[in-house]
């Protein structure tokens, strides 16, 4: 037998040693799948708890930009809305819901998931206080900067919201402006508001005095005087530091004065004697 032949031979026979696999080794693969899958199950069970669960129950409501109305208040407005979960939730209806009360101005909503709808909202802000009979009764209104008659939860207590009497509103509905020709008189209050001086703090009352023809004048009822001033319907700050300078004036020489008239470019009062005075 040749060389070649017998180391052919040897080399079918040589023997591979298996490396031997220990029972520790196989302990720790299952200790590690387990883990694993424990995990998987807490992380599904997260993403239940955490997602899934929040977003097929009715969601919450929160609110923010609340100054007169409270988040109770506004939460029993939309106590008969279906609310069943947060995929369904109505974000329109509900909009449509809390701008329907007078006392606010818009509504902004957004959906945040997994279950919250969070509602920014933006109340009128009054400029003035009117009168208006509502069911055999009379209430206090309130009048924003765009004319809007509304209703407040809470009375505004500022003494530099003037009280005007004498615009004829017969009924209070939501949304209801002022007549037309009146929303000067609004503007030029928002105007007088805006200063630094408190005007009408020393102002008691406007009343709106309509004329024969479709215009209107106005008497203003101061707080510390016991004459009304009649004027026309020019409302500025000139015209308030003019009609405070004559009020002074009237006052030192006729205390007893009930009346002044600030109309036609001349200054006349009146006492309770009778007649007038120039």
């Amino acid at each position: 037998m040749s060389d070649y032949s017998a180391v052919s031979e040897f080399d079918q026979y040589i023997i591979q040693k298996k490396p031997v696999e220990r029972n520790d080794d196989k302990f720790f693969k299952a200790i590690k799948a387990i883990v694993g899958v424990l995990c998987g199950l807490l992380v599904v069970e997260i993403f239940l708890y955490k997602f899934v669960q929040p977003s097929v129950r009715p969601p919450r409501v929160v609110f923010s930009g609340l100054k007169n109305y409270s988040a109770e208040e506004l939460t029993q407005e939309i106590s008969g809305m279906r609310m069943r979960n947060y995929f369904s939730f109505d974000t329109a209806a509900l909009a449509a819901k809390l701008s329907s009360l007078s006392g606010i101005e818009f509504v902004e909503i957004e959906k945040r998931f997994p279950d919250k709808i969070a509602v920014r909202v933006k109340e009128r802000e009054p400029v003035a206080m009117t009168f208006v009979s509502d069911g055999g009764k009379t209430i206090p209104v309130q009048i924003d900067k765009s004319c809007v008659l509304f209703e407040s939860p809470s009375l505004n207590l500022d003494n530099t919201l003037p009280i005007i009497s004498g615009i004829p509103v017969e009924f209070l509905s939501s949304g209801m402006r002022i007549p037309s020709k009146y929303r000067t008189l609004i503007e030029q209050i928002d105007r007088i508001r805006a200063l630094p001086q408190k005007y009408f703090a020393a102002i008691s009352e406007i009343c709106v005095l309509p004329k024969k023809y479709g215009n209107y004048e106005l008497m203003i009822i101061p707080v510390n005087s016991r004459a009304r001033v009649l004027t026309d319907r020019v409302l500025n700050e000139d015209a308030l530091q003019y009609m405070m300078v004559v009020l002074e004036v009237v006052n030192s020489i006729a205390p007893d004065a009930t009346e002044i008239d600030l109309r036609y470019g001349s200054v006349s009062y009146r006492t309770p004697h009778g007649g007038n005075l120039e």
